[in-house]
């Protein structure tokens, strides 16, 4: 197995860390491969381009033994695509999306490099659907996007039949240090109500 996790994941600064930190939400019984470790290989497939369940499987077969060595595990096989699945249906999504916030505020040069932030909404592919009344639903994801550093530093997703833009992107900001920082964002957030976060966190259309 590999090490133990850090006591404080922000001082160690590496991503494992903070996704050993992150509490496992699966029922004990049965499980084989511990919960960083997976969404470990599932972060890995997705910037490799695998970012379907199939594609998770095939990333972590094809790189088992590699990833045994550079991270001290000795697993004999790799999950299949209903194992991740198992463990992406139960994952604490906001846990998971305040664990990436954080990891991201702990690399070196982010606070210095937040001077502005970019709001940017997009659709999910694939999740739209028909409610009961035959409207048009979908699953949205929200961004904060740093330009200076050329990553989004925060995110959220939302279902736009029980949420919207506004309370989404809201959240996201509240939970981000805005000091001095600008926040450009569309005109569906140019109202008093939403400007009204902080005077640095002022969307500007």
């Amino acid at each position: 197995m590999a090490s133990e996790p850090a006591a404080n994941p922000a001082a160690a600064g590496d991503l494992i860390s903070f996704l050993q930190a992150l509490p496992d939400c699966r029922m004990r019984r049965g499980i084989r491969f511990p919960q960083w470790w997976m969404l470990l290989v599932a972060i890995l497939a997705i910037l490799s381009g695998q970012g379907s369940l199939v594609g998770m499987e095939r990333f972590a077969k094809r790189h088992r033994q590699t990833l045994n060595e550079l991270l001290g595990t000795d697993f004999g096989k790799s999950p299949s695509d209903s194992t991740f699945r198992l463990l992406l249906a139960q994952l604490d999504v906001a846990g998971f999306e305040t664990l990436l916030r954080d990891w991201m505020a702990a690399q070196p040069g982010v606070a210095e490099g937040l001077d502005t932030l970019v709001c940017d909404g997009k659709t999910l592919r694939g999740s739209i659907a028909e409610n009961t009344s035959g409207a048009a639903k979908f699953i949205a994801q929200v961004s904060l996007y740093s330009q200076t550093l050329g990553v989004a530093i925060a995110q959220t997703t939302y279902a736009t039949d029980t949420g919207g833009e506004i309370q989404a992107l809201r959240q996201l900001l509240e939970a981000v240090e805005l000091e001095g920082v600008l926040v450009q964002a569309d005109a569906l957030q140019a109202n008093r109500p939403f400007s009204s976060i902080s005077p640095s966190a002022a969307p500007t259309s």
